[in-house]
């Protein structure tokens, strides 16, 4: 399927991470949302297509919300409830930490991970 709908870089604050420190200060977290589903027979109604408003509240809850060990967890996380709410065929999350304790410098840390419904 090639009809994709794609939130990209969404930007919110949460404590995720596998040091204390950053469950303490917390970090800025960037996360993007690609769907795939078919788009050709929605016509102009709103009630069959992605409520892209709803996936970001709910995106928005799970990152601030919650605690993750790993952002590899968090991701599994959105694109688990993504799949629970809506009739999609295939979600991508990409969650990037942009402060990562790694004893050096890098731009950030991506994971990324693709389910099935």
């Amino acid at each position: 399927m090639s009809d994709k709908i794609v939130l990209k870089n969404m930007v919110f604050y949460g404590y995720h991470g596998a040091f204390a420190v950053e469950k303490e200060l917390g970090q800025k977290l960037e996360v993007d949302l690609e769907v795939r589903t078919d788009l050709k027979n929605l016509g102009d109604d709103t009630e069959l297509s992605f409520n892209y408003v709803d996936a970001y509240t709910v995106i928005k809850e799970i990152v601030e919300e919650r605690e993750y060990n790993l952002v590899e967890t968090l991701a599994e996380e959105i694109a688990a409830q993504i799949l629970a709410m809506y009739d999609v065929e295939e979600v991508i999350v990409r969650v990037r930490k942009i402060q990562v304790p790694v004893g050096g410098y890098l731009d950030y840390l991506e994971v990324e991970i693709t389910r099935q419904s």
